[in-house]
Order: structure tokens, then C-alpha cells, then sequence
């Protein structure tokens, strides 16, 4: 039976068309403003994402908060209930804990419905690198493969998911310990840009310093040009903390390098944005190394 049934959470930062079309499951982390929380939905619906990194532009501080395990339970239960099988597929356990949740959930599950098949893969991609792993296992699924060829699917290829960023400001960075005080103060007067990607146990790294906007964003078009697979049958997708101007340059940039199928563009969501800030870019595709 290939009909089973996808869940994944706020991290893959996938827009609603795609959860609806895509027949998804969705288990929303939440991000604190001050005194409240809120929960994030494809659709942004309780906290637009416009007006989440307006308030981070205007100095607010938000952090977030993994999902629970009960909330995957929620999710999986109809499925499970109508006799479909459920994988569950958490941005990286590198990042959150929220992949925790979803092994705790799938415990649970497989105690309460034990002729179902539930698995939770460590994905080790976030936004939509995460997304574009999705993409992948709703193919293979539309394609007739069974629950089992998808989770096998996702162990072969899910370290082809290249993940390259770039930030326009490092106090975000460096309040969520990804780089040091000197760095920031440094980058700030000096214009200094990191690159970063997520690396094979799914950890968000520093890679090198580019000085400007307009370098680091070669920087990123060099690493697609130089590790992307087949390029002319796959899509790239692209995220971005409210900075669409500069999704358009770095398309143009990218298509004048590399022949591929098409671009999918969305925001960073205010889960991942928290983080990364306003003015972040990321672009990712199969390459040979992430």
C-alpha cells in the first residue's frame, strides 16, 4: 500500500498550497514574543510573517519552543485510525528537539496501533531543505513506493540535500551560540557576511566570511555551481527572511551558472527566522556533498 501519510512541523517552511496539495500532516512549533506564544502555521495564520521580522527589525528578541510529543500523537491518530501507515518527518535533530518528540510520539504509536507501520527518520534538513527531501518522498509515493521504499529513500539520499546561507545580521547568530561576540562586533563595523551550511549531523556551520551582501551571495551561487547533481532535472529551491528582492538577484545569478528546471522561493519561517533574522537567503538542492 503506497497511500501512507506524511507529517512534518513548522521547520520545513513550506507554503499552505504545497501542505494541501501534498496531502501533509502539519505539528506547529511555537515562537515567544515577549509575554506570548504562538504557534506557526504554513499559513502564518496568529502571527504574519511580515510582521514577525518587522518586530525583530524593531529589536525584539523572539525564541521558540519544540513541539511535544503529544502533538504528534494528535496528528498521526486520524491516519493511523483509517488504516494508512505515518511517517513522520521532523527538521533535524541538530537543530531542536523537536525530532525527539516526534521518536517519543512514534513509541507511543507503535504500542497503540501495532499492525501499522510508523517510522520518525532523522531527516538532518531544515526549511526547505527539508521541504525539497518532502518533495522527494511525496514523488517516490506518488510513484507507487510503499511506506518502507520512502523511509529508504530518505537514508540514501538525504545527504544529497545541500543547505547554503547567508544572514544579513550576526546578532542572531550569535545569540543562538552559532558565532562569537568579537565576530559579530567585527562583522557589523566590517560588512562581514558569513556563509554557513548544515553539515552531515544536521548542525548549522560557519563556512567562510564574505565581505558585502553581493559576495556572499556569490559565494553561495560558486558551492550550488561546483556540487549541484544533475541540475538541468532538478528544481532549487530558495527561503528568505523577508528580502524577496534578493531571492530575484540570486535566481539570476544561479540561472546564469546553471541550467536547472525551476525555483521554488518562500520565506524562512519565524521558527527557523528567529534564529537567522531578517535579510537571511539559503538555496539548496542534491549536490554530492552537502
Amino acid at each position: 500500500m503506497s497511500d501512507f501519510y506524511i507529517i512534518t512541523d513548522s521547520g520545513c517552511d513550506l507554503s499552505q498550497d504545497r501542505v494541501d496539495s501534498w496531502d501533509l500532516g502539519y505539528v506547529p512549533l511555537s515562537v515567544n514574543l515577549g509575554k506570548e506564544s504562538k504557534y506557526i502555521y504554513a499559513d502564518y495564520r496568529g502571527l504574519g510573517v511580515k510582521e514577525f521580522y518587522q518586530s525583530m527589525r524593531d529589536g525584539a528578541a523572539p525564541t521558540t519552543s519544540a513541539t511535544t510529543s503529544e502533538q504528534w500523537v494528535e496528528a498521526a491518530v486520524p491516519a493511523l485510525e483509517s488504516g494508512r501507515d505515518v511517517l513522520m518527518m521532523a527538521f533535524s535533530s541538530g537543530l531542536s528537539g523537536t525530532y525527539q518528540s516526534s521518536v517519543m510520539a512514534m513509541s507511543e504509536l507503535r504500542e497503540r496501533y501495532p499492525n501499522r507501520k510508523i517510522y520518525s527518520p532523522d531527516t538532518l534538513c531544515v526549511s526547505l531543505g527539508l521541504g525539497l527531501l518532502i518533495a522527494d518522498v511525496v514523488r517516490v509515493r506518488s510513484n507507487g513506493a510503499d511506506i518502507d521504499e520512502a523511509l529508504a529513500y530518505i537514508e540514501a539520499h538525504k545527504m544529497e540535500i545541500a543547505h547554503w546561507f547567508t544572514v544579513e545580521n550576526l546578532i542572531y547568530l550569535h545569540r543562538g551560540g552559532r558565532v562569537s561576540k568579537a565576530s559579530t562586533i567585527a562583522g557589523s563595523v566590517l560588512g562581514i557576511k558569513p556563509v554557513l551550511h548544515v553539515d552531515n549531523e544536521g548542525h548549522l556551520i560557519p563556512v567562510n566570511k564574505k565581505r558585502g551582501r553581493k559576495a556572499s551571495l556569490e559565494a553561495i551561487v560558486e558551492r550550488v555551481a561546483e556540487t549541484i547533481i544533475d541540475p538541468e532535472n532538478q528544481d532549487i529551491y530558495i527561503s528568505h527572511g523577508d528580502c524577496w528582492d534578493d531571492v530575484q538577484t540570486l535566481e539570476e545569478m544561479l540561472r546564469k551558472r546553471i541550467k536547472f528546471k525551476d525555483c521554488y522561493a518562500n520565506y524562512v519561517g519565524p521558527v527557523i527566522g528567529a534564529h537567522s533574522g531578517p535579510g537571511t537567503m539559503a538555496v539548496f538542492c542534491h549536490a554530492n556533498v552537502r
